[in-house]
């Protein structure tokens, strides 16, 4: 199946979106599917960044290593509640509101380096790429979504999920706790999305074999008790992440087909035509076709 590469010229647009724990690599699945690129220095999005600044006190040089956890608050005093440098001075806020975030970042960069980002994004920003392959004898567009595993501001979340007829639902095979939070990020999906959403469970990071935490036995089951369709990936190796992405806009495509042939086939749907009398031996029934469309 060749990618095809006008972003102008499609004949279906499909939304997909992809879900799983923060540290999973989603990032890193949709760049290398998308620009077949991989970036060895991914942060997670729940990291905790520092940054440190001498200054004199008296007559003492004091060094400051000053943390930033980024607005990460959901995750209860992640790295810092033991801190293993009784002398370093960890400090933690829990964040109340999102335009916060900002405000603690640019404190930081401006005591540390003198500067202000103006144009600095929260970190709750939901990200899409695009891609088009072909299926069959048409041209398939996907946009993808990715939600930079922003998943505890539940705002985000019916927005995120609106019109989207595929998903890729991410764990890590090195972390089997990622790979047991999949059962709740399914109800979450199928919560928001319409019954027929074409799902796929990819456990992600396959390279790490001397790391395996979830044999792939155990997800296969999940997946068929689910009736999701999977995938092991490593997105560092570009294992398998085209013919997941594929797979997936090619079911949503049979699905979409399916309901527009169905539709085509049903002659209760289709609207009662006028006989009209145009002069000849037989009557001729001129019944007005139905278009289906495909959303």
């Amino acid at each position: 199946m060749a990618a095809y590469r006008a972003d102008d010229d499609y004949d279906y647009l499909f939304k997909l979106v992809l879900i799983g724990d923060s540290g999973v690599g989603k990032s890193n699945l949709l760049s290398r599917f998308a620009k077949n690129e991989f970036n060895l220095e991914s942060k997670s999005t729940i990291g905790v960044e520092f940054a440190t600044r001498s200054i004199r006190v008296d007559d003492k040089i004091v060094k400051a290593q000053i943390w930033d956890t980024a607005g990460q608050e959901s995750h209860k005093h992640p790295q810092i509640s033991s801190p293993k440098h009784p002398l370093k001075v960890s400090c933690y806020c829990r964040i109340e509101k999102i335009s916060l975030v900002l405000e603690y970042r640019n404190l930081l960069s401006r005591f540390v380096k003198n500067e202000i980002n103006l144009e600095l994004k929260s970190t709750i920003s939901v990200e899409f790429a695009t891609r088009s392959i072909r299926v069959d004898d048409k041209i398939v567009k996907a946009q993808i979504w990715d939600t930079a595993g922003q998943e505890r501001y539940r705002a985000i979340t019916s927005a995120y999920y609106r019109g989207a007829v595929g998903a890729l639902l991410v764990y890590d095979t090195s972390r089997h706790v990622t790979f047991e939070n999949v059962e709740r990020w399914l109800k979450e999906l199928r919560d928001h999305t319409d019954a027929n959403i074409v799902i796929m469970l990819v456990g992600n990071k396959s390279d790490l074999r001397h790391l395996r935490a979830v044999p792939t036995e155990e997800a296969k089951t999940f997946a068929e008790k689910e009736n999701t369709y999977f995938m092991e990936t490593s997105a560092l190796e570009a294992l398998n992440v085209e013919t997941a992405f594929t797979e997936v806009l090619t079911q949503i495509y049979h699905v979409v087909s399916r309901k527009a042939l169905d539709a085509a086939n049903d002659a209760s749907a289709l609207p009662k035509g006028q006989t009209i009398n145009v002069g000849s031996k037989d009557d001729v029934s001129a019944v007005k076709k139905v278009g289906c469309c495909s959303a």
